[in-house]
């Protein structure tokens, strides 16, 4: 006799197949899979809804809206007129003539007869070409001298090993602290023990470096990978040759930022030549200007024009190197 067990197979196909549902790999059924919205994130759908049908609102990142731009517009013309509109109003006045009264409630912006009358009477009541060329020579020597000197000191900090490297570098950053009229003085003496009062060496030589730019350019030597100077001393360069071939062409931006500063300082600086100087063929631009102010009267026509007579160079010269000055501004490394 013949015993025969009964064996339950499973059913692939047939109606049961059918019907039961196939889960997808995360486990999920379909029937799971449609009560779901179709969106990626799991609350919205493709076709920009949300789960509740709603319409979701899509940001797009780096699109400014209409508002947004309005806003920074309305603010970039506010701060524009802040920092653009004494300028102009000084060059306004140096160019209205004597019949135009600029002390009435409601001045005219624009001279109704443009004249520069009032720039031939500032080079008639003092030299003014002789202190230009006074604050030229002062600026100049400033600038070559932070170039040099802020250059040479902040590729030794960065780039080279040395002991006291660092307690070096602390009393750069100390110096900060200090304000310039702390140390007035004792500069004041310095500069006279060397026999250097009333010269426009003595002048310029308190700001032939300055801390701030030795540490702009120890920050931007910094940026400069380790590799490279580790190559080039496999190759056996030595440390001038690696600051001329290598560390130089990656630092022309902060070069002309130290320049603008230097330039800026030098050119600007009223208290220091004031102190210095006493012989009035040896003032700067700045301290000789104020012959200009008379002790009974006043044509503010005429300061107005020796002031852009002053502001001229540094508009000349930020204007020449403007593109230099905003790559210093963002240099940050070497770029292949």
């Amino acid at each position: 006799m013949t015993n025969t067990t009964n064996t339950t197979e499973p059913v692939i196909g047939g109606a049961a197949g059918a019907a039961a549902p196939a889960p997808d790999v995360t486990g999920a059924t379909d029937a799971h899979r449609a009560s779901r919205p179709n969106g990626r994130d799991g609350r919205s759908g493709r076709d920009g809804r949300d789960g509740d049908g709603r319409k979701r609102r899509r940001v797009v990142w780096g699109v400014m809206s209409t508002r947004e731009k309005v806003v920074r517009y309305v603010l970039l013309v506010v701060v524009l007129f802040i920092t653009i509109g004494p300028f102009l109003w000084q060059l306004s006045t140096s160019l209205k003539g004597a019949g135009e009264d600029i002390y009435t409630a409601n001045p005219s912006f624009i001279p109704t007869e443009p004249t520069i009358e009032n720039y031939l009477k500032v080079a008639a009541a003092i030299p003014v070409w002789k202190y230009i060329g006074n604050s030229l020579l002062v600026a100049a020597i400033d600038v070559f001298g932070n170039i040099v000197f802020a250059t040479l000191a902040g590729f030794a900090l960065a780039r080279l090993q040395w002991r006291f490297r660092k307690a070096v570098l602390g009393l750069f950053l100390a110096t900060l602290v200090l304000p310039g009229e702390a140390t007035i003085i004792s500069q004041f003496v310095t500069v006279k023990d060397l026999g250097l009062a009333d010269n426009l060496v003595g002048v310029a030589l308190p700001g032939m470096i300055a801390a701030l730019n030795v540490l702009l350019m120890f920050n931007a030597f910094r940026q400069i990978p380790e590799e490279i100077d580790q190559a080039a001393v496999m190759d056996g360069a030595n440390a001038m040759q690696r600051l001329r071939y290598i560390s130089l062409p990656a630092v022309q931006g902060t070069i002309a930022v130290i320049a603008i500063f230097s330039f800026i300082g030098a050119w600007d600086d009223f208290l220091w030549p004031l102190i210095v100087l006493q012989s009035p063929q040896n003032l700067t631009l700045t301290v000789g200007l104020q012959y200009l102010q008379g002790t009974f009267a006043t044509d503010q026509r005429m300061i107005a024009a020796g002031t852009m007579i002053a502001f001229i160079p540094i508009a000349v010269i930020f204007a020449v190197l403007q593109r230099f000055f905003f790559k210093g501004v963002e240099e940050g490394g070497v770029k292949g």
